[in-house]
């Protein structure tokens, strides 16, 4: 008879009605979105800060670049105020700072003469944003200083972007490059840390069930194989449910609670939304825009959607035969150490290798050779697939992580049924390769 189902439904019901899996599945999306909140109230609080600088120009040659925006006042000092004086003045306001440009008779080391100072230690954008203006009028100074007309200069500058069209007349850009590479990583990203946080379950699941000694009377009735699959499809199901949980309460939520308190999740961007508000104003800008919405829209979705739910799933179950290995060779989760490396190497190398050589060659031969290993395919091939992978490729990859993962339900249901009713023994390498032969 195949208890199967009597086993899927057992692992499934037994993990929702666990009270600390219900806990963490309402809890967990409160806890997120309120430190999104959070974040997201304490950068509006920090974007609402205005700060005054004096500037002490010695020069006179550069106090017409400090122009006031939005949050930021410039207080331009009479250049023959002293600089102690300036400090103490500025102190007296309650300035955020002062910038100190000294006097130099020659222009080209005025730079050296630059210093900024305040009680709190200034932000790395508004150094940043100090420096580009005084660096943009010193060498636009030199060069009107040499005798260059700066307005040929401005008129020579040209702006290239090659455009990229394939054989066929598909066209393509480097916005359309970004785009894959985020599509690929996020769903690489998100196959790792699903198996990471569901494959721990499973296995403890396999010890606590070891440990209460239930497993002597289920396994009189059923086989090890059967058991195995039945936990981890039940508790990948119990898994797949907290997650969708997550996302719908998680939306409810964040907008629920946004519309409440009247905080605008666009103000985690305020470090850059000045510089985004300037740069949208630019026409190129814009057509960048409209083509990177043209590029999502040429992403192969169908494709990618597909794709995602098959090697996710696989991936998934390929690995979470191997935890359950892992938790019925020991009797405790601390003796599960020595066992975990080999399980994750495999997993973080899959990540790497998507970073670092999807990125410079999606079709070249080491990201081609990955997306074929079972243990890295998962993740390699769905960074690779949205730049284009043939179907046949795909199908095979999927078809060689299919037959791998039956060979480890196999494997990993010769170490469950030996190792589920042995007790404490601290299993070796040696002793599961025992196991495996009985």
């Amino acid at each position: 008879m195949n208890h199967l189902p009597l086993i899927i439904r057992r692992e499934y019901l037994t993990k929702v009605r666990n009270k600390s899996f219900i806990i963490m599945t309402f809890v967990s999306p409160l806890i997120m979105v309120a430190l999104i909140l959070v974040v997201a109230y304490l950068s509006q609080l920090n974007n609402d800060k205005e700060r005054t600088i004096s500037v002490l120009d010695e020069t006179g040659l550069l106090s017409d670049v400090f122009v006031d925006t939005e949050h930021t006042t410039y207080k331009i000092l009479d250049k023959d105020t002293d600089l102690e004086a300036a400090k103490t003045l500025t102190k007296a306001k309650e300035d955020f700072g002062l910038l100190y440009i000294e006097k130099s008779l020659d222009t080209a080391n005025i730079f050296s003469g630059v210093r900024f100072y305040s009680d709190e230690s200034p932000s790395l954008g508004i150094m940043s944003s100090l420096e580009e203006k005084i660096e943009k009028k010193l060498s636009d100074t030199k060069l009107f200083n040499d005798g260059v007309d700066l307005e040929k200069i401005e008129a020579s500058k040209t702006n290239i972007t090659i455009a990229q069209e394939t054989f066929t007349g598909e066209k393509t850009s480097k916005i359309d490059s970004y785009l894959k590479l985020a599509f690929g990583g996020a769903a690489g990203y998100l196959l790792f840390m699903f198996i990471i946080i569901y494959g721990n379950m499973i296995m403890r699941s396999v010890i606590e069930e070891k440990t209460s000694r239930i497993i002597e009377v289920i396994i009189s009735s059923v086989k090890p194989i059967q058991l195995l699959m039945g936990k981890i499809i039940g508790t990948s199901l119990a898994g797949i449910t907290q997650f969708v949980i997550w996302v719908f309460l998680g939306s409810i939520l964040m907008l629920v609670l946004s519309l409440i308190f009247g905080i605008s999740l666009s103000e985690l961007q305020t470090p850059q939304q000045e510089m985004m508000n300037q740069a949208m104003q630019n026409p190129d800008v814009a057509n960048e825009v409209q083509v990177a919405m043209q590029s999502f829209f040429n992403l192969p979705i169908a494709n990618l959607i597909i794709a995602f739910m098959f090697f996710f799933i696989g991936g998934f179950l390929l690995y979470s035969s191997l935890y359950a290995a892992v938790g019925a060779a020991v009797d405790n989760e601390t003796d599960t150490q020595q066992f975990m490396m080999p399980i994750i190497m495999p997993l973080i190398l899959a990540v790497y290798v998507g970073i670092f050589t999807v990125i410079e060659d999606p079709h070249g031969t080491v990201s081609t050779v990955f997306s074929f290993i079972p243990f890295t395919s998962p993740v390699v091939m769905l960074m690779r697939i949205p730049f284009g992978v043939p179907i046949w490729q795909q199908i095979l990859s999927f078809a060689i992580l299919l037959g791998t993962f039956m060979f480890t339900v196999w494997f990993a249901a010769k170490i469950y049924r030996v190792g589920i009713l042995m007790y404490g023994k601290k299993p070796s390498y040696k002793e599961l390769y025992k196991w495996i032969k009985y």
